[in-house]
């Protein structure tokens, strides 16, 4: 029997985005180790899947990673969600990815959802080159990793929480007052908003709006 981890992309939001592959995968592995059961139990509801889940998480990851290995070399097969998207890309993910290529274990990863594409392409910035920065540092190399993003000259798709959106939009309007932004929240979900205009424009858009949900920046390169 082949040794092989599922890296398995399920819904940002609308649990209509899901590939087929993806439901027969769910369904046909022993566990399913999930960042928070009780989200992908959701998933679960909605297309009759009854596999058993396991949490897999960064809080115990590292204990957990080697168990898991172990269980896929004496013949479990398992699949790894995210509570939304593709795992690993700003979830947890990679040190079970690590391992398993170290130990001689397949990583077969299913394309499927995921935000920042659709971020970027709805948002009409360039984007036949880009980067994906991700969520930025919260603290240390915060100023300096927004000065390099802002010099790469490359269209930049970045990750922010609510609770954070207006801090880093603020130090953008500081530092590239006149740069070409869009900001997208809650994608293919019900409220999903697309803001447009200057930075400070956004920003005052979005503070009359509910600061809820998930927020992705698309900067401008040019």
């Amino acid at each position: 029997m082949e040794k092989v981890i599922h890296i398995i992309p399920t819904p940002i939001g609308n649990l209509e985005d899901i590939t087929l592959r993806a439901i027969r995968i769910l369904r046909e592995v022993d566990v399913v180790l999930a960042e928070d059961t009780r989200v992908t139990k959701k998933l679960f509801k909605r297309y009759d899947i009854s596999t058993p889940l396991s949490s897999y998480h960064i809080h115990n990851e590292h204990t957990k990673t080697r168990k898991v290995i172990e269980d896929i070399k004496n013949g479990k097969m398992f699949a790894l969600v995210s509570d939304a998207g593709t795992p690993v890309i700003s979830d947890p993910g990679f040190l079970l990815v690590r391992e398993c290529i170290k130990s001689n274990i397949n990583v077969k990863c299913l394309p499927g959802a995921t935000a920042c594409i659709p971020a970027i392409i709805q948002s009409g910035i360039t984007c036949n080159r880009f980067m994906f920065e991700g969520f930025l540092p919260i603290k240390k190399g915060r100023k300096k990793r927004i000065e390099s993003i802002i010099n790469s000259g490359v269209s930049t798709i970045i990750y922010e929480s609510p609770h954070r959106i207006l801090k880093t939009l603020k130090e953008l309007g500081l530092i590239c007052p006149n740069k070409k932004i869009v900001v997208l929240k809650e994608l293919t979900k019900l409220y999903e908003n697309v803001y447009t205009g200057s930075v400070f424009e956004i920003i005052e858009l979005i503070e009359k709006s509910t600061i809820k949900g998930e927020f992705i920046i698309i900067l401008s390169g040019e």
